[in-house]
């Protein structure tokens, strides 16, 4: 097969004009061409009055090595996909291996082992996903929580209720695995071809049932509400678990365990450091969620066109005078701002969007990034940071202490602040044109008050410069909702070049591990800590 890249094509092309294009770059007929299949698109809008899509294809013809050295043209080349295939199990062991976590690192860890002959037991603290979409949507509703299942904890991971985008920043070569599996269990195949695939949460879900029926066949045992509280060891070795599940208690002989413990798991992470378990501080980021206008940020993008595209998204970054960065984050089309705390006397926010994406507002995180200069190198420094101002923001937000618990609307309401105010350096009072999406509700407020202050600094230095990049940006209209503080887990669970903990049987993986930044690269990490569990002999 041969590669043809950098192909201009109009934004209302059909298969006839790209099998024509195609033809035409190669110097052939139509009818010359074999297959002809989309690798890659994207919208190049650099000029506004001449928005079009750029292609990547692969098409196969005769004597492809020939046409190649004819043609001598850069963007005409072999094409060889690599197969993905899964390395020879050596493992030995009687014992199952114990999955903790059914996020995507925990999920994909136990397919790759299942289907090569390794069944697992797979624990979550959380419920599983319809009940746990039950449980989300009743929080949003009421801002009555369950602490073990909502948006960060139960199955498909915190990932279940974001935008489901899959782009990542990395290159691995297991990222067509991963891809073609979300297809092969009902996501749609435009994320192969795609260069910011997405999902969307509403998709997602019968995707991770999809793969929990799979594991169901290939002899995995799923436990949900089902906590890994402490491990067993002898002489640094793991040698069992003991699970929490309700009021009952319970230990499991267990000699591997892959720990994807997500990024919210902080019982866990005290757990692990009362274990022993090697740990350091990571850096991470905290700011807001900032929400604009969809068709504002769509016709900025996209000039004229706007209006024949998908809604727009953005990528921005800065980096100040102060040393300081800021940087837009887990952009979300069409989407809302959602509550994701785990526990009470907490306000957390992030992102979500259906795979329509056709929401009145779009909205990021509008985030600086954190290191344990700012708040400690203790292991757990960071999770005491992450607290401390998601506290703060409970305080303006719901206003009186998480002690005086019960049914009320105004339990995890958020601060928010309208970006005019912010930049001005006065509270809020009411929001504008831009409604907030958040639920269960907003308090306008002054965000200045629940963020370090060289943070909304930051941020208020920023806002003008990502205007320059994004005309409309700083729109004063344009509402900013605190806070967000996961970006990514505050620690890393350390492992050596097998994969493993120092404590010998332990394979930490995915974003809550600190080895991972989204959906696809945590399912990454899980297969490779499955690759890791079937090369250890024992």
């Amino acid at each position: 097969m041969i590669k043809l890249q950098n192909l201009s094509l109009p934004l209302d092309y059909g298969e006839a004009e790209l099998r024509k294009k195609a033809a035409a770059a190669l110097k052939l007929s139509p009818a010359a061409l074999g297959e002809v299949r989309l690798l890659r698109r994207s919208v190049d809008a650099r000029k506004k009055n001449d928005v079009h899509f750029v292609c990547t294809l692969g098409v196969t013809v005769e004597d492809e090595e020939a046409l190649i050295r004819r043609r001598h043209d850069p963007n005409i080349m072999r094409f060889s996909p690599r197969p993905y295939v899964f390395p020879t199990v050596r493992r030995t062991s009687p014992l199952p291996p114990v999955v903790v976590g059914m996020g995507p690192a925990g999920l994909f860890a136990a397919l790759f082992l299942a289907r090569n002959g390794v069944p697992c037991i797979i624990l979550d603290r959380g419920r599983d996903v319809d009940k746990r979409t039950g449980d989300v949507e009743h929080f949003w509703q009421t801002g009555q929580l369950s602490p073990a299942s909502n948006v960060q904890f139960g199955e498909g991971g915190a990932g279940t209720f974001s935008d489901g985008k899959l782009n990542t920043n990395t290159h691995d070569f297991r990222i067509g695995a991963v891809l073609k599996e979300f297809v092969r269990h009902g996501a749609p195949e435009d994320i192969l071809w795609q260069q910011k695939p997405h999902v969307g949460t509403d998709l997602l879900r019968d995707v991770v049932k999809s793969i929990r029926r799979e594991l169901l066949s290939l002899g995995c045992e799923v436990r949900f509400e089902s906590q890994l509280t402490e491990l067993k060891t002898a002489g640094g070795q793991l040698t069992g678990v003991t699970v929490t599940a309700g009021t009952r208690s319970y230990q499991m002989d267990c000699d591997t365990l892959i720990l994807a413990p997500g990024h919210s798991a902080r019982d866990t992470f005290r757990m692990l450091l009362n274990s022993g378990v090697p740990m350091e501080a990571k850096s991470f980021a905290i700011g807001c969620r900032i929400e604009h206008d969809q068709a504002l940020i769509s016709q900025s993008q996209y000039g004229p066109a706007w209006e024949k595209l998908p809604p727009a998204d953005y990528k921005l970054s800065c980096h100040l005078p102060t040393g300081r960065s800021a940087f837009t984050f887990c952009v979300c089309p069409g989407g809302q701002v959602v509550a994701a705390a785990s526990g009470y006397g907490q306000v957390v926010t992030n992102g979500m969007s259906h795979r329509a994406r056709d929401g009145q507002n779009i909205n990021g995180g509008f985030l600086v990034g954190v290191t344990p200069a700012d708040f400690g190198s203790g292991v757990l420094d960071g999770v005491a940071f992450q607290e401390s101002w998601e506290r703060q923001a409970w305080d303006i937000g719901t206003g009186y202490a998480p002690s005086l618990f019960g049914p009320s609307d105004t339990l995890f309401r958020a601060p928010a602040q309208s970006a005019a105010d912010f930049l001005s350096g006065r509270a809020s009072t009411a929001m504008g044109r831009i409604s907030p999406s958040y639920r269960p509700g907003v308090t306008p407020a002054d965000l200045n008050e629940c963020l370090p202050k060289y943070v909304s600094a930051t941020l208020r230095a920023a806002l003008p410069l990502f205007d320059r990049q994004l005309h409309g940006f700083a729109d004063g209209g344009a509402v900013l909702t605190g806070i967000e503080t996961r970006s990514s887990s505050p620690v890393r669970i350390l492992r050596d070049e097998s994969g493993q903990s120092a404590l010998r049987g332990l394979f930490p993986c995915g974003e809550g591990a600190g080895y991972a930044g989204g959906i696809t690269s945590a399912a990454v990490d899980g297969i490779r800590a499955a690759e890791a569990v079937a090369a250890a002999v024992g």
